[in-house]
């Protein structure tokens, strides 16, 4: 955390030789007469600062440089062709700066690198680097093995003089806008691990001769204008883990030569034009994670083999033409997560064998042609996780579903049915009778001066101003739990229902507060997923002294909001402390609520006032969101579609600044904040974000090298615990960190079309949940 300028004190000790600087908040220029300076330099990182203005030339003075890592800072101008004199530099990250290439002329670094005979990795990623890649690309040492261009500005071809570059294990040219084909460049990298070209404007054929980067691992091609058939050459990557090929123009028969790629775990090929039927082949697929298949022209039957990759979570073949039943062999993949077969032609009954699944959060079986009874038992049960619509055969199921009551199966049955139901219908009008007279003799008694909006729990009474002044102790200060922008929330016990409530009293003096309760109450009265908070009643009266009086009545969470047990003063024997476990489980509970409320919700639901405080655990550390106040229904004029977002600082995305109007997108955005909050231990209001710096950008810069240096201190004491674990273990914990932080910064993109959804959100973070508990179920075996 050291701040500050440069220390030109430093410019006095020429022999030094390593200088290491990063991950701090050090700013301002570096001294011109740097490498003058200090000529021995051998190792340069300033990696992760606050850095500004040009890199000064005179590092190319210092001739024994080896390593200079400058990326993650805020430099200008343009990079020094004095870096070509330095022949015994093997690494140059520049990345994630400020860097340009205004001219032809401001390219010539790159022509003078190829004097840097040692130079193995380049990295010049995420600047502003325009304009075309330059022909002597190609000249550039044959011993680089990293050469990354992406996320910056460049267009144009690239020049076919990269296949010179035999040496290559990773190129990276995703996120610009390059164009043309790739065919004369790619192929002699005979060494090559990882292409990545994904989102530019390539076109033509994908070329056969892919087929000859034999130790290719990841093929990210996705997101440009590929046509043509997908090259059959792809079954010689025999290492290949990664391929995906989505959003492209690609058609032709599924070629089955592609799935006897062993070592495959994720396939996407989504949102193409490819046809035919799905391979049988699939079963050679052991470890296989991923299959996305969406939108494309696949007829068929589903292969019954397909079960036979019991490492697939996720199941994408919506968008289809498939037909025949589904498999009752799915109902064997015990890892599945995800399922979708919707929109293609499935007909029969929904297998019962699917219930069994118990990692099965989303499933989707909507516009087939399916027929029968519903299941009850599973996923089935959970009305949120399963859509049926468009299906006119099915029948049953449970009750949130709404699907019409399946055929009887005998005349004496439904002759018992239609004399139960009379008897019911008979009783239910003469307890209506008794309940109105009961009314009108108490209204005669007494004339209480208040009413009640509705009670959203079967069984709970109704209670008055009077009983909730009794249970707060007149809503005394030492009951208070809370205060929020519309009101205060008091702790209390209601002596007729016998139990611990959380009373949320709004102070109707307070502008909007009477239409922030009218809006929580709309989006609650529609509202019912285990992750959210319950609330059981409301009311709406006068109180004693004639004034209005609103207020809504919850179950009491005894463990209180995510926001007391992650801002502690310390760690401590007496402190709550959250594991990494629990967070992650916490993580994924926040994520299934939204998931309901984006997705699976009767009327569309945007939070808009994501954070901590607003997330409560119960008795078990299971998480609700709650406080709606704000909530805004989609697709519907509600009583707060013209209210202004407002939301929190810190949590809600810079479109909200420019916009009235609320979106999805919004809440993943304030997701990914409370997600790196629950990490790192850390506000997005804390003083150490400053100026441009947020806890966004904070992340990046460390991320992912520096991770574990700036975890919640909690968390750093658990992973000091991985020390004596086995590595497998230890890489685990490091692993499903990292893979929490990539998770948190997709969320939380500058751009809203940039992010995930929450239904993809969600299925990384049970992908993530399941991983890390079994790794530490396997450490604890080899313990015993």
């Amino acid at each position: 955390m050291l701040s500050g300028e440069f220390p030109t004190v430093l410019l006095n000790m020429p022999w030094l030789q390593g200088l290491d600087l990063g991950g701090n908040r050090l700013h301002g220029m570096l001294p011109s007469n740097l490498g003058d300076a200090l000529p021995n330099l051998v190792e340069f990182i300033l990696y992760s600062n606050n850095f500004e203005g040009q890199i000064p030339a005179s590092l190319g003075n210092a001739s024994g440089l080896e390593l200079i890592a400058l990326g993650a800072n805020y430099f200008t101008g343009v990079i020094p062709t004095s870096f070509g004199r330095l022949t015994k530099l093997y690494k140059l990250n520049l990345e994630d700066n400020n860097l340009e290439t205004p001219d032809i002329q401001s390219w010539e670094f790159l022509y003078s690198l190829r004097n840097c005979t040692n130079l193995n990795v380049l990295s010049i990623a995420g600047n502003r680097l325009s304009g075309s890649i330059p022909n002597y690309t190609g000249e550039l040492p044959t011993g680089l093995e990293y050469l990354l261009l992406d996320d910056n500005n460049l267009s144009g071809i690239v020049p076919a003089s990269i296949g010179n570059l035999t040496g290559l294990v990773s190129l990276a040219l995703s996120n610009n806008s390059l164009m043309g084909t790739v065919s004369e460049w790619v192929g002699p990298q005979i060494k090559l691990q990882n292409l990545e070209l994904k989102q530019n404007n390539f076109s033509g054929h994908i070329p056969s001769s892919i087929g000859n980067l034999t130790q290719l691992a990841k093929l990210s091609l996705e997101q440009n204008n590929f046509s043509g058939t997908i090259p059959t050459s792809l079954s010689y990557l025999q290492q290949l883990s990664h391929l995906d090929l989505s959003n492209n123009n690609l058609q032709g028969i599924l070629p089955a030569e592609v799935f006897s790629i062993q070592t495959l775990t994720k396939c996407v090929l989504a949102h193409n034009k490819i046809e035919g039927p799905i391979p049988s082949e699939f079963s050679n697929l052991p470890q296989l994670t991923e299959l996305r298949l969406s939108s494309n022209r696949i007829f068929g039957e589903i292969p019954a083999k397909l079960s036979e990759c019991q490492e697939l979570s996720v199941i994408e073949l919506d968008q289809n033409i498939l037909t025949g039943s589904i498999p009752l062999s799915l109902g064997n993949l015990a890892t599945l997560n995800i399922l979708n077969l919707s929109h293609n032609n499935f007909s029969g009954f929904i297998p019962t064998t699917l219930s069994s699944l118990e990692l099965l959060t989303h499933l989707d079986l909507s516009y087939n042609h399916l027929q029968g009874e519903i299941p009850i038992n599973g996923v089935f049960a959970n009305a949120t996780a399963v859509s049926l619509n468009g299906n006119w055969g099915l029948c049953g199921g449970v009750k949130d579903l709404h699907m019409p009551s399946c055929p009887a199966v005998s005349r004496s049955i439904e002759l018992k049915l239609s004399l139960t139901i009379l008897l019911i219908l008979i009783f239910g009008f003469v307890s209506f009778v008794m309940s109105v007279y009961v009314i009108l003799l108490k209204k005669k008694k007494s004339r209480r001066p208040y009413l009640i909006l509705r009670s959203f729990g079967k069984k709970f009474p109704r209670v008055s101003y009077k009983d909730l002044a009794q249970a707060t102790g007149n809503f005394s200060e030492s009951n208070l739990i809370g205060r929020g922008s519309y009101g205060s929330v008091y702790r209390g016990k209601l002596t007729q229902a016998k139990m611990q409530v959380a009373v949320k009293v709004f102070d109707l003096g307070m502008k909007f507060a009477d239409r922030s309760f009218i809006s929580e109450c709309e989006a609650l009265g529609i509202i019912r997923h285990r992750n959210l908070l319950p609330i059981l009643t409301s009311c709406s009266t006068i109180d004693n002294r004639g004034n209005d009086f609103k207020a809504l009545i919850y179950e009491f969470m005894h463990n209180g909001s995510l926001d007391t047990w992650l801002h502690q003063k310390r760690c401590s024997v007496s402190a709550k402390l959250l594991g990494l476990a629990q967070r992650i489980s916490i993580a994924i509970d926040i994520a299934n609520a939204l998931v309901y409320l984006h997705h699976d919700c009767e009327r569309r639901i945007v939070h808009c006032d994501l954070k901590p405080t607003n997330i409560l655990l119960d008795d078990d550390m299971n998480a609700c969101i709650g406080d709606f106040g704000i909530a805004n229904l989609l697709g519907y004029s509600s009583s707060s579609s013209s209210v202004a977002v407002t939301g929190t600082v810190g949590y809600i995305p810079a479109e909200y600044a420019q916009s009235v109007h609320a979106s999805t997108s919004g809440d993943v955005y304030s997701f990914g904040i409370v997600l790196l909050e629950m990490l790192i231990g850390k506000r997005p209001t804390d003083s150490m974000f400053e100026g441009e710096l947020n806890i966004v950008r904070f992340v990046e810069r460390n991320f992912p090298d520096q991770m574990l240096r700036i975890i919640d201190t909690c968390l750093q004491e658990e992973c000091k615990g991985f020390i004596q674990a086995t590595v497998g273990t230890e890489n685990e914990a490091r692993r499903c960190l990292l893979s929490l932080v990539q998770v948190a910064i997709s969320c939380t993109r500058l751009l809203p079309r940039e992010r995930m959804n929450m239904r993809e959100v969600a299925a990384y973070l049970h992908s993530i949940g399941r991983s890390y508990v079994a790794a530490i179920k396997q450490e604890q075996a080899m313990l015993c």
